[in-house]
């Protein structure tokens, strides 16, 4: 496959060349970054020292398949020539994440600048959408924030054992806000302290409460979302909390024991979703395309909590992204993608 990236220079972008770079059926022949282009991309990120393919302004061969990094917005303004030509999109900006035009125009204050392909959009998720996403031409691939709730949360929601109201409280590494300049992510500003943002509403709400909603339709989820920057690079942990109905758990010990063997059964064909035996921490995802996920039963207030972790830039964008390729071109889904966490 002939593989383009438009804006290999910032972080995802950088990732899915670092993922693409060994994989056995992909070759990538254009990126585009302007702010670096006539460099190779070599010599702007020396990591890539096998990729000598010079950064351009626009992609200017013929592809298979164009990964776009770019911001909302000016995402969908890219990926619309290709779509017309019939080529296969990944889009992992919010462009065509949310179904309904008027709520991105909301959330993202902007006016959407290709509503029309926004029905054709499959959401990305591929534990959800494994069929849709195999025929599809145009992927939107999930946030970060939303792929670690809606894993977390989608079994419980879909078995009907929880009531319809939410808290996701999450930690993200401040990769997660890009590789562009702004105080709030200098060094002696992040560094020994942890901050909550968004408090007012998180552009990754309706996301995560349009997932949810689809999960179960029978029900409206009310959600709470709270995120917060750990002085990390890498990961996000999500706590996720839902009040269990009557009688839905078995009570003491086997209330954990019943969640677990559900979470299993659930995900028991997913190669990157793992159900652990303890809660996890984001090193145990670092570098790796895993999701991990711990639910239990906290007795006390017959509450479900399911933590999840995993690595912002792979599960939470380009590996989660090349998962979506290799099932777009009928390749095996692990493809590209076997690499385990790295530790310490």
């Amino acid at each position: 496959m002939r593989i383009a990236i438009i804006n290999v220079t910032g972080y995802a972008g950088v990732e899915l060349a670092r993922i693409l770079a060994r994989h056995p059926h992909a070759e990538i022949v254009s990126v585009t970054g302007r702010s670096e282009a006539g460099k190779k991309l070599n010599e702007v990120f020396p990591h890539l020292w096998d990729l000598d393919i010079k950064i351009e302004p626009e992609v200017t061969k013929s592809v298979d398949l164009v990964f776009s990094a770019l911001p909302h917005k000016a995402s969908a303004e890219a990926c619309a020539p290709f779509l017309k030509q019939g080529v296969k999109v990944i889009d992992i900006s919010a462009d065509f994440r949310l179904k309904n035009v008027a709520e991105f125009e909301e959330w993202y204050g902007v006016k959407h600048p290709c509503p029309q392909y926004l029905e054709q959009a499959v959401y990305g998720l591929t534990e959800l959408y494994r069929k849709d996403i195999a025929t599809c031409q145009l992927v939107a691939n999930p946030g970060c924030y939303p792929t670690s709730a809606i894993l977390a949360l989608a079994p419980a929601v879909k078995e009907g054992i929880v009531h319809s109201d939410f808290i996701v409280d999450s930690k993200s590494g401040v990769s997660g806000a890009g590789r562009g300049l702004g105080l709030g992510a200098h060094f002696s500003e992040v560094n020994e302290s942890v901050s909550a943002y968004g408090l007012d509403g998180h552009r990754h709400l309706p996301e995560i409460t349009q997932e949810l909603r689809a999960a179960d339709p029978s029900q409206e989820p009310r959600v709470t979302f709270l995120p917060h920057l750990i002085p990390m690079t890498r990961g996000i942990l999500s706590s996720c909390y839902a009040t269990l109905k009557d009688g839905a758990v078995p009570e003491g010990p086997r209330g954990n024991q019943f969640l677990r063997e559900m979470y299993l059964d659930h995900y028991a064909k997913e190669p990157f979703l793992k159900v652990a035996k303890s809660p996890p921490a984001t090193k145990h995802t670092l570098g790796s395309n895993d999701c991990i996920v711990y639910p239990a039963v906290d007795q006390r207030t017959n509450r479900l909590i399911v933590v999840s972790c995993l690595d912002n830039l792979v599960k939470g964008a380009a590996g989660q992204a090349i998962h979506n390729m290799n099932l777009m071109f009928g390749l095996p889904e692990t493809e590209g993608l076997q690499q385990l966490a790295l530790y310490p």
